[in-house]
C-alpha cells in the first residue's frame, strides 16, 4: 500500500494511505486518547476524546475516523485540544456515578486515567440531573451498572460484530439513552451466552463479573472444609498483568505459590482435566469415525460456545462431543477418585476453579454437571478475581519464588496447556487420535496449520487410510460462518474446534482488562498464546495419553476411555434453548 506524508505537531509522519489520524499518530509514537474506538469494530467517533486540530478544518475533528491526506497538518496537543478533551471528560462525569474508591475498576479505569491525565479535579462543575439507571444482576455471571456507563458502545459492538449475538444495544434517545436489551429485559432473560467479552472491552466499571472471592475466603477459613483449587491453562499467561508484569509473562510457578499462601489445601492444575478431556474426546471421535456416528464432531470445552449452540443452532447439538469441559471433569474426579484415594468425605470438598472465562460461572450450575450427587465445581472465579484475592491478602506476587502444583492432580502435558489458545484443543486431540488410529508414534507433534489467531482455520490430515478434515473457529461470529457451511453441505469436516472468545481462552472474558490504547495496536491474544506454546515445547511429555497420572487413573479407577464409569463421571448432555427465553 502506498504511503503518504503528513505533519503531526510539526514533524513529518509517513503512514499508509487510508489510515486515520489516530493510526498515523501511533506510528509516530504519539498517543491520541479515546474511550470508544475499537479497531475495525467500533470506529464511530462517539466519545470525542480523540479530537485534534487539522489545518483548514473549521472545527476539531475525531482522529479515530478522520482519514489522512497528503500534506495534511495536524496538532494533537494544543491548548484548544486539551481544553476540549477536559470539558468532554467533565461532561461525561456529570452523568456518571462517582463512587470510584469502591469501584472494581479503581486503578484500571480508562476514564479515571484520562481524568488524571487532563487534570479533571472539578468533577462537580456540571452537577445536575442524571439519567435514571438500575443495576442489572439477572445474569449468573455478571452485573451491569448503567450509572457508570459512558455510552461508548464498545460492549454493543463486541456483542454484535465479534460475537454475532447482539443481545444489547442503545435503548431510548437523547438524555434517556442507555445500554440495555430488547424490551428492557434483564440480561439473564436474554440469549446472552455469558462469554464476558463485553466486560473485557468496557473502559469503566459499568460491567463486571459477579465476584465470589468472599465465598472462597470463607471456605478457606472453614475448618470443616477441604478446599481444592484448579487453575486453567490461560490463567498463567495473563495473571501477571494484574501486578504490572508485561503481557505474555509466564507466572505459572508464582501463581501456584500464591494459591498456596492464600490457604488452599491443595493446588492443582486444570491441565490434568484437559489431558483427561483429550482421552475421552479422542476416543469419542475415533468411535464416531469407525462406527458411523454423527460427524463432524464439535468440541464442547467452551461453555459460551455450548450455550450459543443451544440457543442459536439447537439442530447441531448432536454434533457436540458429550465430553464435559476440563474444569468439570477435574471437579468430578476430585470428588470421586481423589477423595477415595485420600480417604476424605467428598461432601467436605469445596472445589474452586480459577478460569479466564465468565461463562464458567454459568457452566457450574448446568444440568448434568453433578456426577457425584453434588456439583462437580462449587465456585468458579476469574483471573481478575484471583488477582484481587492475592492483592487483598497482602501477597507480594512479583517477588514470589516458583512452586510446583500438588500431586497427583497437578500434572499436565504440553498438549493440555495449549488448550488455552485457539486451535490448541484440536492439536492436542490430533496428537492422541492419530496415534490411537494408526498405532504408530508421531514423529512430528506440532500441527501448525491450526495455530494462530485467524478467526477460521482449516486443514486436512491423512491418518492411516483416513483423510481427516478439520476446522477451528474462535469468536462466535466466526462459529456462525463455520456452522452455516456445515449446514449447507459446503464443508465436509470430520472434527471442529470452536472457542467462544476470539483467540481462545487467552482472550477470555475473565482475563485482565487491557486498555484499548494498547489493545488496538498489540495482539494480546498472540502474546499470551506464546506462553502456552513455550510451555508445551519445554514439557517432557507432550501427548495426553502419555501422562503417567492419567494412565494410573484409567488403570485403577476408570478402566478405559469411554467406559461406563467414565461416561457417568465425565460426560454430559445439552438442551435446546429459545433465542428469547422470556417469550
Amino acid at each position: 500500500m502506498e504511503n503518504i506524508t503528513i505533519k503531526i505537531n510539526g514533524r513529518d509522519v509517513s503512514a499508509p494511505a487510508g489510515s486515520t489520524i489516530l493510526e498515523a499518530a501511533r506510528l509516530a509514537n504519539i498517543e491520541i486518547p479515546s474511550l470508544c474506538y475499537m479497531k475495525e469494530i467500533n470506529e464511530i467517533g462517539a466519545c470525542r476524546i480523540c479530537v485534534v486540530e487539522v489545518k483548514g478544518a473549521r472545527s476539531l475533528v475525531a482522529a479515530c475516523v478522520y482519514p489522512i491526506s497528503e500534506g495534511m497538518e495536524v496538532w494533537t496537543n494544543t491548548p484548544r485540544v486539551m481544553e476540549a478533551r477536559k470539558k468532554t471528560l467533565q461532561l461525561i462525569l456529570s452523568n456518571h456515578k462517582k463512587g470510584c474508591l469502591a469501584c472494581v475498576r479503581n486503578g484500571s479505569c480508562e476514564l479515571m486515567d484520562l481524568c488524571r491525565q487532563y487534570g479533571v479535579d472539578d468533577a462537580h462543575l456540571y452537577d445536575g440531573e442524571m439519567t435514571p439507571s438500575e443495576v442489572d444482576t439477572s445474569a449468573v455471571h455478571m452485573i451491569r451498572d448503567n450509572g457508570k456507563c459512558i455510552l461508548c458502545r464498545r460492549c454493543v459492538a463486541v456483542c454484535k460484530e465479534t460475537q454475532g449475538i447482539g443481545v444489547i444495544g442503545a435503548n431510548a434517545r437523547g438524555f434517556a439513552t442507555h445500554i440495555g436489551s430488547a424490551f428492557e429485559m434483564g440480561l439473564g432473560e436474554t440469549s446472552c451466552v455469558a462469554c464476558g467479552q463485553c466486560i473485557a472491552v468496557c473502559p469503566t466499571g459499568a460491567l463486571r463479573e459477579k465476584d465470589f472471592t468472599k465465598e472462597v475466603f470463607a471456605a478457606i477459613h472453614d475448618p470443616e472444609k477441604i478446599v481444592l483449587v484448579q487453575t486453567a491453562p490461560a490463567v498463567r499467561a495473563a495473571l501477571g498483568e494484574c501486578f504490572g508484569l508485561p503481557i505474555g509473562t509466564d507466572v505459572q510457578g508464582k501463581m501456584a505459590a500464591a494459591l498456596r499462601m492464600l490457604g488452599f489445601d491443595k493446588v492443582f492444575d486444570t491441565n490434568f482435566g484437559a489431558d483427561l478431556t483429550i482421552m475421552e474426546e479422542a476416543n469419542e471421535l475415533v468411535e464416531r469415525i469407525q462406527n458411523g456416528g454423527v460427524l463432524p464432531m464439535i468440541t464442547s470445552c467452551s461453555p459460551g460456545w455450548v450455550k450459543y449452540c443451544e440457543h442459536y443452532y439447537p439442530e447441531m447439538l448432536p454434533h457436540l462431543s458429550t465430553c464435559k469441559s476440563p474444569q468439570q471433569m477435574f471437579g468430578a474426579i476430585a470428588k470421586s477418585y481423589w477423595a477415595e484415594k485420600m480417604g476424605v468425605d467428598p461432601k467436605k470438598i469445596v472445589m474452586v476453579s480459577v478460569m479466564p472465562c465468565t461463562a464458567k460461572k454459568f457452566e457450574i450450575g448446568r444440568p448434568g454437571e453433578a456426577a457425584n450427587g453434588m456439583p462437580d465445581v462449587d465456585i468458579a472465579i476469574t483471573t481478575r478475581e484471583l488477582g484481587r484475592m492475592i492483592e487483598r491478602a497482602g501477597i507480594r506476587f512479583t517477588e514470589l519464588p516458583d512452586e510446583p502444583f500438588d500431586d497427583p492432580l497437578g500434572s499436565g502435558t504440553g498438549a493440555a496447556v495449549i488448550f488455552g489458545a485457539t486451535g490448541g484443543v484440536m492439536e492436542a486431540a490430533l496428537r492422541t487420535a492419530v496415534e490411537t488410529v494408526t498405532g504408530e508414534t508421531l514423529g512430528r507433534l506440532d500441527f501448525t496449520d491450526v495455530r494462530g489467531v485467524d478467526g477460521v482455520k482449516e486443514a486436512s490430515y491423512t491418518v492411516g487410510s483416513l483423510t481427516v478434515k478439520v476446522a477451528v473457529a474462535s469468536g462466535l461470529a466466526n462459529a456462525r460462518t463455520l456452522l452455516e457451511k456445515v449446514k449447507s453441505g459446503e464443508a465436509d469436516y470430520t472434527f471442529i474446534e470452536i472457542m467462544g472468545c476470539p483467540g481462545g481462552c487467552v482472550n477470555g472474558g475473565g482475563q485482565p482488562q487491557v486498555p484499548y490504547g494498547i489493545r488496538n495496536f498489540v495482539d494480546i491474544r498472540a502474546e499470551r498464546a506464546k506462553v502456552l506454546y513455550e510451555l508445551d515445547k519445554n514439557n517432557p511429555v507432550r501427548k495426553s495419553h502419555e501422562n503417567p497420572d492419567i494412565q494410573e487413573l484409567y488403570a485403577n479407577f476408570l478402566g478405559k476411555p469411554g467406559s461406563e464409569k467414565a461416561h457417568h463421571l465425565l460426560h454430559t448432555g445439552y438442551v435446546a434453548r429459545t433465542v428469547n427465553p422470556k417469550f
